[in-house]
């Protein structure tokens, strides 16, 4: 029985989160405990200092009530224990709290850590069609912010509501057990009201902040989009347009942050106004209480410092629960990620591939669409036999590239099969599958690194001397060798430093040095001259020498050797054969190659266009594309 995940809707900016607060603490909650020692050990600190913190009003209560009541001979003594104990308390207080720190911090970070990296596994885990769907500005913005929200979140929940809630129940029990019971009502009254109002108007405001987010991740997106595509912008002198975008973003967002400021005047005004009011009737109480001599000095300094050591944290409760709602409902859009599905998915018995040289391919009666109103393959059959090579041509959209796509699974097949060496590519891993498949794409991104490290991509951790030869074989060492930081250069974003030719080169070597069993050349030199590429067209038949190879072409004349060649139009096999024999019968493939003799010129305007390269240093002015 295969595994099949069905994909979710890609996430974006606009897609509101389904998840509630409990559920995203929930999904927290594993990282955390995985230090079950630190996570205990720090809440012992943390109740440590909060019973030291508890103690200090009390031991100063009776510092004040010994002085007002105790001979001279006694004030001498008594007094000066209390002091020791009132200043060990102090530092108890503060020990005790950077205990518990610094007992925490490796389980806060490494929970950062570890979902950070989950999130990014999970990432590269998902289907090619989440990947074109995406918006990698808002959804960069959008782990940022949850990564840190983790940090935030654990830090505002254990070293902020829990201490305070502690503090609370210990002053209140202190209160019932000692004092009138209007103390208790009082402080307890105060405490829900400010509580219950800190919620409720924190609650209304929540949905600011995630009004904010999702237009601050929709400008970040046009942000990014625009400076992707720079050259782009460019062309078309579009760079007001885009500013014009970007701005209309941020108006959005300035509207939204301007609400929620104004929503937290609100709320700081109604804390203070309970605060004052509670604190004021305190006061009062033990006030009388001490005219009436039910009560000493001590006691009232006692109250008056519970209350004033309750509202100093409670003062900032609504911003740190303020701070939480925020962290929660950054963290939302980030297990949210962890909650897309996987389209392509191993199944649950799937085992390695197993290849023993060249592997024979069977494309059998394979149907396929993207979408389910649009079909691209139609009972496509067809089989590479061991070692040879199969050529595809066809019209743009025939379903070519596809054919590829599906060979590496990125997408799985309506029906029919697809078997390498027999097996049936989704009974096994697809990690097994891609590593035994090596590809040079038609349109190849570079990472924003240096040559050496783009080339030894395709193995990482090979040695110089692997890449140089590597290099040497696809015809890009001479070149490379030529610019002043050598093997060291950078070749920008994308490597948009690189012309069209020069990073199909480097396309060509990483996948040599990965050394695969079976070869896909898509398009592999079509952003190539006529001359370069004869130059490399040798190069590319040498490589596929008894390897299984799947070549995507245009150009008609650099597959003519193919063992066989296989003709497609909307997404059938409309004929197959060798190059003879589908010269001689006079088919659609012989049309197309009279057209491409007749016309070669024709053929070159229509090669992938390279756009200017950038220089790699400021010494060259020029790239060549390696003739």
């Amino acid at each position: 029985m295969r595994n099949r995940s069905a994909s979710s809707a890609p996430l974006s900016p606009d897609t509101p989160s389904k998840r509630n607060d409990w559920a995203t603490l929930k999904t927290l909650l594993p990282y955390l405990w995985t230090y079950k020692w630190r996570v205990s050990l720090a809440l012992l600190f943390l109740i440590g200092a909060k019973l030291a913190s508890v103690g200090v009003p009390l031991v100063l209560k009776r510092l004040i009530d010994s002085m007002t009541i105790t001979p001279t001979h006694s004030i001498l003594v008594l007094p000066l224990a209390i002091l020791l104990a009132y200043g060990a308390l102090r530092l108890s207080t503060t020990l005790f709290t950077e205990l518990r720190e610094f007992v925490f911090a490796r389980v806060t970070q490494r929970a950062v850590r570890t979902i950070a990296l989950q999130v990014f596994r999970h990432l590269h885990s998902l289907s090619l069609r989440f990947h074109l769907n995406r918006q990698t500005g808002g959804m960069t913005r959008d782990i940022e912010r949850g990564t840190r929200a983790v940090s935030s979140l654990v830090s505002y929940a254990l070293f902020s509501i829990l201490p305070t809630l502690v503090e609370i129940t210990l002053v209140l029990s202190y209160l019932v057990l000692h004092y009138d019971i209007w103390f208790t009502v009082i402080a307890g009254g105060a405490l829900v009201t400010y509580i219950s109002f800190t919620v409720i108007v924190t609650e209304w405001r929540t949905h600011f902040r995630r009004t904010m987010n999702s237009l601050e991740s929709r400008a970040s997106t046009k942000a990014i989009d625009a400076l992707i595509n720079y050259e782009t912008v460019k062309y078309f002198s579009n760079e007001e347009y885009e500013a014009n975008r970007y701005d209309e973003g941020l108006k959005q967002y300035e509207t939204a942050a301007v609400k929620s400021q104004t929503s937290l005047s609100l709320l700081n005004t109604g804390q203070s106004l309970i605060i004052a009011i509670a604190v004021t009737l305190i006061l009062w109480r033990a006030t009388q209480g001490v005219i009436d001599k039910k009560m000493t000095l001590g006691d009232l300094v006692l109250v008056n410092s519970f209350m004033l050591q309750l509202y100093v944290p409670l003062n900032f409760l609504g911003v740190i629960y303020r701070e939480i709602k925020q962290s929660l409902a950054d963290m939302e859009r980030l297990f949210a990620v962890l909650d897309e599905g996987r389209e392509i998915a191993d199944a649950d018995d799937a085992k390695p591939l197993v290849i023993h040289n060249s592997p024979q391919i069977n494309f059998s009666h394979v149907d396929f669409s993207y979408e389910s109103k649009r079909q691209i393959l139609f009972d496509v059959d067809f089989t590479i036999t061991a070692g040879t090579t199969t050529a595809v041509v066809g019209h743009s959209g025939s379903g070519k590239s596809t054919l590829s796509r599906l060979l590496f699974r990125f997408y799985d097949i309506n029906d029919g099969c697809i078997t390498i060496a027999g097996q049936d590519i989704r009974d096994i891993t697809q990690a097994s599958l891609r590593q035994a498949i090596g590809i040079v794409p038609q349109d190849t991104v570079l990472f924003n690194d240096s040559i050496e490290y783009n080339i030894a991509y395709g193995k990482p951790g090979a040695s110089k001397e692997e890449i140089i030869a590597v290099a040497k074989a696809a015809h890009i060492h001479d070149f490379i060798v030529s610019l002043p930081d050598g093997y060291a250069s950078m070749v920008g974003e994308r490597g948009l430093k690189l012309s069209g030719g020069e990073k199909q080169r480097v396309a060509i070597a990483r996948t040599l040095l990965k050394n695969p069993a079976l070869l896909i050349f898509d398009e592999a030199t079509s952003a190539l001259d006529s001359k370069s590429e004869q130059a490399i067209q040798s190069q590319l038949k040498e490589i596929a020498k008894n390897r299984t190879t799947l070549v995507i072409a245009h150009r008609l004349s650099t597959i003519a050797d193919a063992e066989q060649i296989l003709v497609l139009d909307h997404g059938r096999i409309i004929e197959r054969g060798t190059h003879t024999q589908l010269l001689v019968a006079d088919g659609a493939y012989a049309q197309m190659w009279a057209r491409q003799q007749a016309h070669p010129e024709e053929l070159e305007k229509n090669l992938p266009s390279s756009a200017s390269p950038v220089p790699l240093s400021e010494d060259v002015t020029t790239l060549s594309t390696l003739g």
